[in-house]
């Protein structure tokens, strides 16, 4: 394709990321994840050494070109609206640039919060109005991967789409957790079952079904319809995988858009629900050459970061050495004499003396005092963990004292400890 041609189809897809409103639904509490989300909403959970799960696909939008931004929030939102108060303020309103926080305030009904994912727009409708959008993104905000969505609108335009949902490959089995699309040849969705016993299988294929990732994008003036149609209907559960997606898929035109890298596989995407899977996809990144690259410029992660000194590792004798090897350790770490492997470190967390860490994720602004041998586990922000204890490594003895997931993973929360810190402060 010629230079010129490129520089068309760049000014196209500008000009519709520019009329687009992206709105990120951040209002769960993900109770899969068990105590960590406790005290905050899922998309608040750090991930990565120094995100939080949301900056994820912040990130994807002001990456693809999309700064009209809204956050809807409910369930224990203020780590949540702190995160992006301090890290997301670098958008230029004079230009139109904006990430909006939404909380649940009772816009429509005075009795009721968000009741669904649909309703959670529909009550916001009058404000979505009032910036008059051509299209509008809806997004999950709890999931992790990159994604260029100016890519989908343009897909969305060329197929001259009402609705367009983004979707993976997941085998049959997997599929059974997710909604999933039956589609023709041409990527046209003539069905959407939500968590199917016998999922539909893609064309062509005998063992893969198209899963949903819960990305939509919707001519905003169809949308706008379809949300009070669905709030009149007294049956509806007002969300968007078990009503609107089903109740226009026979008269309008609803596509499927498949993540797919350059060389036509799935591209990188990780559902983080449950406390293996948070786990897993944290213990990946401190592999040679993960599949999530964080560390590419053309397509950076922007997140808040405190202000804090370098990691410092200290003491280097035979039974006292400060060393991480296969790990990931973040700004305002002191390693004095531990040993660090295949583990992952937020900020500011100090591990003492003859401590061993394998294979644990250690949340912000943890102590681990020394003679400490812990495996396989999660450390919550907050924690004190005294001199000597195990973890990890007698199943029986952790179910006593902490959560322990059904692959193995030791979940560790202050309160776990008998540590009250959150009746105290806020974190």
């Amino acid at each position: 394709m010629s230079e010129s041609n490129n520089n068309k189809n760049d000014r196209i897809v500008s000009h519709l990321t520019r009329n687009t409103i992206a709105l990120i639904l951040a209002g769960g509490r993900g109770s899969r994840l068990m105590n960590m989300t406790d005290w905050r909403a899922k998309p608040a959970v750090p991930f990565g050494g120094k995100f939080r799960i949301i900056d994820f696909p912040l990130s994807n939008c002001v990456n693809s070109g999309i700064r009209k931004i809204g956050i809807l929030t409910q369930y224990k939102a203020d780590s949540l609206i702190r995160h992006v108060q301090q890290g997301w303020g670098f958008l230029r309103g004079e230009f139109g640039e904006y990430v909006d926080l939404m909380p649940a305030q009772q816009r429509v009904d005075e009795n009721s919060w968000y009741k669904g994912t649909a309703d959670a727009i529909f009550q916001n409708i009058d404000i979505l109005r009032r910036r008059a959008p051509e299209h509008i993104l809806i997004l999950a905000g709890d999931h992790i991967y990159k994604m260029d969505y100016g890519e989908m609108l343009a897909d969305h335009i060329a197929k001259n789409a009402d609705l367009t949902i983004g979707c993976i490959e997941v085998s049959l089995e997997e599929a059974t957790a997710f909604g999933v699309m039956d589609v023709d040849d041409n990527r046209r969705v003539r069905a959407f079952v939500e968590k199917p016993e016998h999922p539909p299988v893609m064309p062509g294929r005998t063992d893969t079904a198209l899963a949903s990732m819960g990305i939509y994008i919707f001519n905003a003036n169809f949308l706008f319809d379809k949300l009070i149609e669905d709030a009149q209907n007294p049956d509806s559960t007002n969300d968007f995988g078990k009503d609107i997606i089903p109740a226009v898929i026979d008269d309008y035109i609803v596509n499927a858009y498949p993540f797919l890298n350059l060389q036509g596989g799935q591209s990188y995407w990780r559902d983080v629900g449950t406390i293996d899977a948070y786990w897993a996809a944290n213990m990946e990144l401190v592999s040679v050459k993960p599949d999530l690259n964080l560390y590419d410029k053309t397509w950076p992660i922007w997140t808040y970061q405190a202000q804090t000194p370098p990691a410092k590792f200290v003491f280097d004798n035979d039974d006292r050495r400060g060393q991480a090897v296969d790990s990931m350790v973040s700004g305002g770490c002191v390693i004095s004499g531990a040993s660090i492997k295949r583990s992952l470190l937020f900020s500011n967390v100090r591990v003492n003396s003859y401590t061993t860490l394998t294979d644990t994720i250690v949340l912000p602004d943890v102590n681990i005092a020394r003679y400490c041998r812990i495996t396989k586990a999660i450390i919550e922000r907050g924690c004190e963990v005294p001199e000597g204890m195990v973890i990890g490594e007698d199943r029986a003895e952790d179910e006593k004292r902490f959560h322990v997931s059904a692959d193995g993973v030791v979940l560790v929360t202050p309160e776990m400890l008998g540590q009250h810190i959150h009746t105290h402060y806020v974190r």
